[in-house]
């Protein structure tokens, strides 16, 4: 895991300067197995399949205070609209953040992220076309 690499692409995903799917691509390119959004720290933390770890900031002024309920569907409302609409990552993290959000873990490989909530609510949301079905 590059270290400068991965840092190029935390601030590629705060700019919007790259199409988020090519991001991710390289991440894993990069030997990035998962990563952390911690709206408390406002950092990215970036897991290696072999152990290293990168930290990044995230850099966004004026985001709202995380709110104090999940609400899954202003959360789910968010999300469809960065899949479908292609919504700045900065009014995802608003949007994610007054939905009760205060980190996820995206995992690359596993193709799922996991939002987390004050109270210890949880979401698993599928990347687009990788939900299990049932058999």
């Amino acid at each position: 895991m590059n270290a400068a690499t991965i840092q190029e692409l935390a601030r590629a995903t705060l700019e919007g300067s790259m199409p988020f799917p090519e991001i991710v691509a390289c991440l894993i390119e990069e030997g990035v197995e998962y990563y952390l959004v911690d709206y408390r720290s406002l950092q990215f933390t970036f897991y290696g399949i072999a152990g290293g770890v990168v930290i990044a900031p995230l850099l966004f002024e004026g985001l709202p205070e995380i709110g104090q309920t999940f609400e899954l569907s202003n959360l789910h409302a968010a999300i469809r609209d960065s899949q479908s609409q292609g919504q700045k990552f900065r009014d995802f993290c608003a949007r994610a953040m007054r939905a009760g959000v205060h980190s996820y873990y995206a995992f690359l490989k596993g193709k799922r992220v996991l939002y987390m909530g004050r109270q210890g609510d949880q979401h698993v949301e599928w990347f687009p076309g990788a939900a299990p079905t049932d058999a």
